[in-house]
């Protein structure tokens, strides 16, 4: 299998966390912002949206990072990361959406203004605005946590907990006031611990 994206993407991390969940051998290339242009007509062939992460395997080419994943653990896995029942999985893959069209709205204006400064992201109120919906976000969050005991979906470590892992490392990495959330620091180190933890979330919040 390859995998086309850089590792500063949190999506392409995603992806690369996932495989290596599932001990997966893949190769990498180096495509988006700083390496090979996404708009290269051979990229767009398998992408027309010139996005990251793109997954080539023996089935031929798949984007869209949620959908990457599920594939991979549904092909590849035996049912831990994403259960075969279907109000198991459900459980699953409503934290992994809502991970995609909750909390990543909430975070991206900081997360551009004071990580990525990119340009036209330096309005203070608008920074202040993304900051508190982030914060809210993460306490719907530590909430389930609470509840739970252990992982978003339930006791068991899930695709879910590898989609939102990688951004409560994003939240506690960006310098912004964050609220106190025990039970998010807590599954924070939880996932640290587990052998697959993608060393590189570590070094880079890009």
């Amino acid at each position: 299998m390859r995998v086309l994206g850089r590792t500063s993407s949190i999506n392409v991390r995603k992806v690369l966390w996932t495989l290596d969940e599932l001990g997966l051998p893949y190769e990498r290339e180096d495509w988006g912002a700083g390496f090979a242009s996404t708009d290269r007509p051979e990229f767009r062939a398998l992408n027309p949206n010139g996005l990251i992460p793109v997954l080539i395997d023996d089935q031929g080419p798949l984007w869209e990072s949620n959908t990457i994943c599920r594939y991979l653990a549904h092909r590849h896995g035996d049912g831990a990361l994403l259960p075969a029942d279907p109000r198991g999985r459900a459980g699953v893959e409503q934290w992994m959406d809502w991970q995609a069209t909750e909390l990543n709205p909430a975070w991206r204006y900081a997360f551009l203004a004071l990580v990525r400064r990119a340009p036209g992201f330096d309005d203070p109120a608008q920074i202040a605005d993304s900051a508190k919906a982030w914060n809210r976000q993460m306490t719907l969050l530590a909430d389930q946590l609470d509840r739970t005991g252990a992982h978003a979906a339930g006791e068991a470590f899930t695709l879910a907990d590898v989609v939102l892992g990688l951004s409560v490392h994003r939240w506690l990495a960006t310098p912004i006031e964050r609220a106190d959330l025990p039970a998010v620091t807590a599954y924070y180190q939880r996932l640290r611990a587990r052998a697959a933890f993608p060393p590189y979330a570590l070094a880079d919040v890009a």
